[in-house]
């Protein structure tokens, strides 16, 4: 007989075990209490919620649902509660009437210490968990076998024992257990862990309509998993160490284990990438003052006067006075961001199949090897949503009216308004970015501008510092508010288009999730790489918006050092606003909200909170709300370390001290604050995993872009191969600034004080390649325009089809499944067809033996007619030889 586990796909996360920690054994043994059913033998497996709006009568629910039965059936029209109330009492009583026909067993709580909410707790019965568990042919333990575990394993499994968690799962094992499909006729064959599925029908349906007001398992706070998650996973002082997968697969299940074992996988191979990127930052620091263009900037003979930045209020300026920017910039924009931009690339590729192959080893440790044909050939796909049905209903009745045919699908007529809904919203939202992006372009400016017009000197010589930092965070505060926004959005959409399965559901609420959020997040940075600064025109016939406003230009050292600091402050930005204070400040403030509407005073809140069953205290928190924000936040954040990385090489190391806080976060967040989730089962991480492949493949043709157009890596190797007198870069400034005769301003466009510097200004200088006022072809793009530009494209083709190639030679050179997994699934084969082989053999010779003894017997008795007993059946002898 095997011992009986709680329904392990029916749970729903979070445990509040902080708390347990703090009691004396007297309250643990009495917190415990709501585990088991009244007789303390039958365990709680699910719960269920519903409140009632309790009339002046005495009269329990069980009470007035027996009477409403037979108000309804007798055509009484006295009235016990209101008619909604009524009618879900009655659902209630029909659905568990259901659960009992299925074999579960119910008790009802209608005596909680909260007020107004009842309680339903299902117990499925070991039977119950045998038929459910042999119907869906899950996977369990049977005999075990041995596996070589390789010297070198064994070794480097020495080397990082510190950094293992002190779990048995991650002790050096050479013994792997078999897996075949769960029969009762095989039981002699299955060990321990099994994981039941039981489908609670309508569930769904019933919670949409107020049936119901929750529905989740309970946590088991006794469980030595809870206990080792807590110390070993969800704890902050054992963020070096590697992440219990297993306890957490067996927990949670299978889709959140993989979850995490992603996260952990992304966040250790940004280990390297943060090393390189580090190196990368610290060869900028360390070539700074060998940089001959930002020298000859920053050289105090330096007296090439600049073009006004603005019209009127805008005075010629010393290119001099760029000198803090054009070091800050080489800081990020040279040769080793071209290097580090390919190892990014090839980084991606490399994590990528990295995941398929430890995804993979996770199937063949977890037994899903084989998950996706067994549901095919179980007809086990996923069962139509409620809202669904809904609408299939609502379309059959219209049709019923005209006609008598029967409907059971939605087609593409009846979900084309939805579609165009969809069409005409998203394009909305994304204009609503773009209008955003563009107000702060106004913004800058315009701010730009009042600035200059300041009587603070101290204002006027920081204007550019605090234009670029004041329209970051802006852009940082729309981005988060949008965020929200465009979340709503998707999932109404979602909604209005009715799916017809959770999955479709889930696989299109994340498409438009993800194209809202990655709009709003990086549209401020697309436009800063490649469109400020191009769209300007020249002195004396400059672009304006609205007529009034001067498009702005970049600084002398390039848009690059812009681009950087747009980037830093989104990225780290949302990763401690966002992802770290909301996620542990927004469940902590709805747990208090929720405290606070129960609770009738502070004293009584604290007694009623001593005596509160596990079921009560897992009811105060947080619902849990899938992973779709987990996996959001964590591909906003590859998009920030992969697409624009040739600007801010620092970005992998933010990332990697952003995860390794964010690991033990959402870990004690799953354990401590939500409810405990229902525990699905999956083989891989499913569209996220063809989203990061397509951000992968973005990032190698944005990267190419921003080296070739937005840094000054092309210009600077073309005057040192093509121009320079010497091969130098002695020259490259002056090579890269154009000439303008001040008399040729725009009437009402020149400086009102054109004698800044004491003595009039005839010529002023600008970065661009145009030909000089006094050439035959004044103000023209001149051929070093052509030759840069020639260039620029070139590279863009060579970087992206030489890194493409790169990642291909990668993903050919590393399997996807590893050798020795392929191998022990081959073995594993081999090893039960032997091993049942062997039990049908030996049930063969029961069924032989006891043949013969009744062929004896009957030999006995005719032996007078027959002198030699007949032979045994050939069929039945070929047959076994057969099988």
């Amino acid at each position: 007989m095997f011992p009986k586990l709680p329904l392990l796909h029916v749970w729903f996360k979070s445990a509040y075990f902080q708390r347990l920690k703090a009691l004396t054994p007297e309250e643990n043994t009495r917190s415990q209490h709501g585990l088991f059913f009244q007789d303390g033998q039958r365990r709680v497996d699910y719960v269920l919620t519903y409140s009632v709006k309790k009339s002046s009568g005495s009269h329990s629910t069980r009470q007035s649902v027996h009477l409403l039965t037979e108000n309804v059936v007798l055509g009484c029209s006295g009235e016990i509660f209101n008619g909604q109330e009524d009618q879900k009492a009655f659902r209630r009583e029909e659905f568990e009437g259901k659960l009992r026909d299925m074999g579960l067993e119910l008790e009802k709580d209608e005596d909680g210490k909260i007020p107004g909410v009842y309680f339903v707790k299902i117990h499925a019965p070991w039977n119950v968990l045998c038929r459910e568990a042999e119907f869906m042919k899950l996977k369990m333990p049977t005999k075990k076998s041995n596996s070589i575990v390789e010297k070198i394993s064994t070794l480097i499994s020495k080397i990082l024992e510190p950094l293992h968690p002190h779990v048995e799962e991650h002790q050096p094992k050479n013994i792997k257990h078999l897996s075949h499909t769960f029969s009762r006729e095989k039981q002699h064959l299955i060990c321990m862990n099994i994981c039941i599925y039981a489908f609670l029908a309508g569930i769904t349906s019933l919670l949409g309509s107020g049936v119901y007001t929750a529905a989740y398992p309970l946590h088991d706070v006794s469980s030595i998993f809870v206990r080792l998650l807590y110390e070993e996973w969800a704890n902050y002082s054992v963020f070096y160490k590697y992440q219990p997968i297993g306890l957490v697969r067996k927990y949670f299940g299978e889709k959140i284990g993989l979850y995490f074992a992603w996260l952990g996988l992304y966040t250790q191979m940004l280990i390297p990438a943060s090393l390189v990127g580090v190196i990368v930052f610290l060869y900028g620091c360390a070539t700074v003052d060998d940089n001959i263009p930002s020298m000859e900037i920053c050289h105090p003979r330096n007296n090439i006067t600049m073009c006004p930045l603005c019209d009127r209020v805008c005075s010629y300026w010393k290119l001099s006075t760029a000198c803090g920017t054009a070091r800050a910039s080489h800081l990020f924009d040279n040769p080793a961001t071209v290097f580090f931009s390919i190892f990014m690339a090839l980084w991606a590729a490399m994590f990528m199949e990295h995941w398929k192959r430890r995804q993979m080893r996770l199937n063949y440790e977890w037994d899903l090897t084989g998950f996706e044909d067994e549901e095919v050939s179980n007809n086990k796909t996923d069962h139509p949503r409620a809202e669904y049905e809904f609408k299939v209903m609502q379309k059959s009745l219209r049709k019923r009216q005209k006609s008598q045919d029967k409907v059971n699908t939605l087609t593409f007529q009846d979900r084309l308004p939805a579609y165009m809904t969809n069409i005409v919203m998203m394009l909305l939202m994304i204009g609503v970015t773009f209008a955003i992006v563009f107000g702060v372009i106004l913004y800058r400016i315009s701010t730009k501008a009042a600035l200059h017009m300041s009587s603070s000197l101290i204002t006027r010589n920081h204007v550019q510092l605090t234009v670029k930092t004041t329209a970051a965070i802006i852009n940082l505060v729309v981005i988060l508010i949008l965020d929200e926004v465009y979340g709503a959005v998707a999932r109404w959409l979602t909604v209005l288009e009715a799916p017809k399965t959770d999955k479709s559901f889930e696989e299109r609420l994340i498409f438009k999730t993800f194209i809202l959020k990655f709009v709003n997040a990086f549209s401020p940075i697309i436009y800063i790489a490649f469109f400020r600064g191009r769209l300007v025109g020249r002195p004396g016939s400059y672009l304006y918006v609205f007529d009034s406003y001067r498009m702005e230009e970049c600084a002398h050292g390039g848009c690059l050092m812009e681009l950087c600091i747009q980037l830093s402050i989104t990225m780290l930005g949302k990763q401690l606003i966002q992802n770290n204070l909301f996620e542990i400040g927004i469940p902590k403030l709805k747990k208090l909200i929720r405290y606070i509407r129960s609770k009738q005073g502070a004293f009584q809140e604290e007694e009623r909170q001593k005596k509160l069953t596990r079921y009560e205290t897992d009811h105060f928190l947080e619902p849990f709300g899938g992973l779709t924000p987990e996996y959001m936040e964590m591909i906003i954040q590859f998009g920030f370390v992969t697409l624009f990385v040739a600007s801010f090489p620092l970005a992998p190391l933010f990332a990697l001290l952003n995860n390794i806080i964010e690991i033990r976060l959402d870990a004690k967040k799953f354990v401590t604050e939500l409810r405990r989730p229902v525990a699905a089962r999956a083989k891989d991480i499913g569209i996220w995993y063809n989203i990061l492949r397509g951000v992968a493949k973005v990032a190698v043709i944005i990267n190419a872009f921003v080296i070739s157009f937005t840094s000054d890596f092309i210009p600077r190797m073309v005057y040192q191969y093509m121009y320079s007198p010497d091969g130098s870069m002695h020259g490259f400034v002056n090579h890269t600034l154009s000439y303008f005769n001040v008399s040729h301003f725009q009437d009402g466009k020149e400086p009102m004080d054109p004698s800044h510097f004491g003595y009039p200004v005839v010529i002023c200088r600008y970065k661009d390649y145009r030909e000089p006022p006094w050439s035959n072809t004044p103000y023209e793009l001149s051929k070093e325009f052509w030759a840069v530009l020639a260039v620029r494209l070139a590279f863009v083709i060579v970087f992206q089809n030489v890194v493409m190639l790169m990642n291909d030679i990668v993903d050919w050179l590393i399997p996807d499944i590893p050798k020795d997994i392929s191998l022990q699934i081959h073995k594993e084969k081999i090893l039960l067809v032997e091993l049942f082989m062997k039990e049908e053999q030996g049930k063969s010779y029961i069924i032989d033996s006891s043949t013969s003894a009744d062929g004896k017997e009957n030999c006995s008795k005719h032996n007078n007619n027959s002198k030699v007993a007949p032979p045994r059946s050939r069929r039945h002898t070929n047959s076994t030889k057969s099988f």
